[in-house]
């Protein structure tokens, strides 16, 4: 997958209507006994930002991933994209993707070219619409995990998304104690579940668009 190609694709390609809940649904955890899964809020969703950070490395294309640490919060331990909430500071989404991956990997938010975005997504566990930014760097970054939000950074190859023995699916026990069905990637001997899965189901179906591999 040429990095040149893929991200000029990708430029062209998000100016046009995305795949959006047809995408996501795919990677949609479920209730093990079969019941919906159903999360009500009494307040209206806070915006947030992730990023999609693409780079060329041994001549193929990357992106990381973050795994969060142990915490008392719902995404104790999950991996994800970096990115997190939306301040008042932030000029819109996409600068709070850049802002908190800076934070989060050190990635100098200068230094990464906006392709564009996905669908705005709903986080319904944490309550937040989320927009997954896709951005480029020129360079393999040298990564800096926050040690209070990252624990570990990974850098799958992008083709791994769009390698179908790599999309997988077991029963998980939630925080909550729900036992659910979980859809995921496994990416570096990784679980790559819930909301990012959901948000990289979307990008995948982009990805399987383009003509070249």
């Amino acid at each position: 997958m040429n990095f040149d190609e893929l991200t000029r694709f990708l430029e062209k390609r998000v100016q046009q209507p995305m795949p959006g809940e047809a995408a996501h649904q795919r990677m949609k955890p479920k209730m093990a006994d079969g019941s919906p899964l159903r999360l009500k809020h009494s307040t209206p969703p806070r915006k947030g930002g992730v990023l999609i950070l693409l780079y060329e490395d041994e001549g193929g294309v990357r992106f990381p991933l973050i795994q969060r640490p142990s915490y008392e919060g719902i995404h104790s331990g999950q991996m994800a994209l970096p990115g997190g909430r939306y301040e008042n500071e932030d000029l819109d989404q996409f600068h709070t993707a850049l802002r908190e991956s800076q934070e989060e990997i050190g990635v100098e938010k200068d230094k990464v070219e906006i392709i564009g975005s996905l669908s705005e997504f709903f986080v319904a566990a944490s309550n937040h619409m989320v927009l997954p930014v896709i951005g480029k760097i020129d360079h393999k970054p040298s990564f800096i995990p926050e040690p209070r939000e990252v624990d570990d950074i990974i850098t799958p190859p992008v083709m791994h998304l769009i390698d179908p023995s790599r999309l997988k699916e077991k029963e998980m026990t939630v925080r909550s104690g729900f036992k659910m069905i979980c859809p995921y990637f496994d990416l570096e001997g990784r679980t790559v579940w819930g909301a990012t899965a959901m948000m990289l189901s979307e990008f995948v179906d982009i990805l399987n668009e383009y003509p070249v591999r």
